[in-house]
């Protein structure tokens, strides 16, 4: 296997299902070594194994991204692996349906630490690893509940909001240290996250549906295409930067 990753060693949080499945498994077609982060340890070492059968480059570490330790774990895991770390794409995310009255305390701070400590968590540790081996780049997903409001999803809105300016601030921070850094505003994605939402609240579904420009969700190997040729070297003035991967939601 061979592409624009060759060789190149990442970590995708979020790596068992939706969109950190397909880049970890698109990343590996294109011959990048991935180093794959999820609670379920039975599924991430499925997943990997899949990889390896196909011929690609994978190692599974169980990884709570909600735990500091556990994220400076899959980062030593990378470099003691393979020697090095090029990027990384911290994916995991997720959060209840509620708005500002209805989220109690422990939702919000569930949600916080879900969608934007664990990115802090990452970058934290990632950077540092990235600069040792020469420089490299970070993805963060951050959703259009990063640009624009939402009335339904309070902690989760809020949380994607600062991924945004955490994204920009690392990115200024490394710019002269060879790092890009850059997020995914994505849209409506069809995600076992979303499935979710279409089985248990099918009317707010059908209202996030029909708002789609385009009429459609997007794909995950969509995600995954756009995040690839964002760790490439085809990218290396881009960063800071928020793109839209949202069938024109946010136009």
């Amino acid at each position: 296997m061979s592409g624009r990753l060759e060789a190149k060693v990442l970590v995708v949080t979020g790596g068992t299902q939706g969109m950190g499945l397909a880049f970890a498994q698109r990343a590996a077609t294109e011959g990048a070594r991935v180093v794959i982060g999820a609670r379920d340890k039975d599924r991430g070492e499925e997943v990997a194994a899949e990889i390896r059968y196909a011929g690609g480059s994978a190692l599974f570490m169980p990884t709570d991204v909600t735990v500091e330790e556990d994220m400076a774990r899959i980062v030593d895991a990378a470099v003691t692996e393979y020697g090095r770390l090029d990027g990384a794409f911290n994916n995991a995310g997720g959060g209840p349906m509620a708005s500002v009255r209805e989220t109690d305390s422990d939702n919000w701070h569930r949600s916080l630490a879900l969608n934007l400590t664990s990115v802090f968590y990452g970058l934290k540790y990632e950077l540092p690893a990235i600069i040792a081996s020469g420089g490299g780049a970070i993805v963060n997903n951050a959703s259009v509940s990063g640009v624009k409001g939402d009335g339904t999803q309070a902690a989760y809105n809020a949380a994607k909001h600062g991924v945004i300016g955490l994204t920009r601030s690392a990115a200024l921070d490394v710019a002269r240290s060879g790092v890009r850094v850059n997020a995914l505003v994505t849209g409506l994605i069809d995600t076992p996250l979303w499935q979710g939402v279409v089985s248990q609240a099918p009317e707010i579904a059908e209202r996030y549906l029909s708002a789609q420009p385009t009429g459609r969700a997007g794909t995950s190997d969509e995600v995954a295409a756009l995040t690839a040729f964002l760790l490439s070297d085809e990218a290396t003035f881009i960063s800071g930067a928020s793109i839209a991967i949202d069938g024109a939601l946010t136009a």
